[in-house]
């Protein structure tokens, strides 16, 4: 039995192929798992927990309840794209929402578990962002809205996303190595697994004279990507 890890799969009506890979996995390879977690950004967006019973989110809400019915608990991390998850997506899917950071025990070893967006400290302007939409007014008025008028801000927010992104060098976006360090001493532990970046990777590093490991999930664009973890280890692997 193993525990899986897996994040960034952005799932949207845009890419079927990855939606179908994805509702195979949870079929099929998660249904042997002792546990299933979700590091953040499942969907490409989530604009409130209204939209579960529409037509493009009904296969992928009701294969997360079948595999939670089935007895393999599924944990969910808010990512910088579906951080409006709530109560409605636990209530429809039997899933669990977790917190941002979180200490797990894993085979007997303390795992901090992180999305990412907060290690990466040089991208100032993308944190800007952040605190502003999980502001609470930010997000009472953003809910208040139609699902239309939801989806035509989310789709503007994507298109200025891009142009920044793009403007933007590719050291400001990953992880800030101080910051790595930071997270590992205040939490107390030796492995961290994370998202966001999009940069799948085992990395060994050295903290206080000990060795440490940052395992970053891949993302699932083209492929998917999955972190298998049981007593011996942890690797990562695609899935074709």
């Amino acid at each position: 039995m193993s525990t899986l890890f897996i994040s960034d799969l952005h799932l949207s009506a845009e890419r079927p192929a990855i939606t179908a890979l994805f509702i195979d996995f949870l079929r099929t390879r998660a249904r042997q798992a002792e546990a299933l977690y979700i590091l953040g950004d499942l969907f490409e967006y989530w604009i409130g927990d209204d939209v579960a019973t529409q037509p493009e989110y009904r296969p992928l809400i009701d294969a997360l309840r079948d595999l939670t019915h089935a007895g393999v608990p599924v944990y969910v991390m808010h990512g910088n794209r579906d951080f409006l998850l709530g109560n409605g997506f636990e209530q429809h899917t039997g899933c669990r929402l977790i917190s941002d950071p979180v200490v797990v025990s894993l085979y007997g070893e303390n795992v901090l578990l992180m999305h990412g967006d907060l290690l990466c400290t040089d991208d100032v302007a993308y944190l800007k962002f952040r605190t502003m939409v999980r502001n609470p007014d930010w997000v009472k008025m953003f809910l208040g809205k139609t699902i239309a008028e939801r989806v035509m801000i989310v789709r503007e927010y994507r298109e200025i996303s891009k142009t920044a992104t793009a403007a933007k060098r590719p050291e400001i976006m990953d992880v800030n190595p101080g910051a790595v360090e930071a997270a590992l001493r205040q939490h107390r532990v030796r492995h961290l697994i994370h998202g966001h970046t999009h940069r799948p990777a085992q990395h060994d590093l050295q903290l206080d004279g000990q060795g440490v490991r940052r395992t970053v999930l891949g993302d699932w664009y083209d492929q998917g990507s999955v972190l298998v973890c049981d007593a011996k280890g942890c690797v990562l692997e695609n899935l074709n």
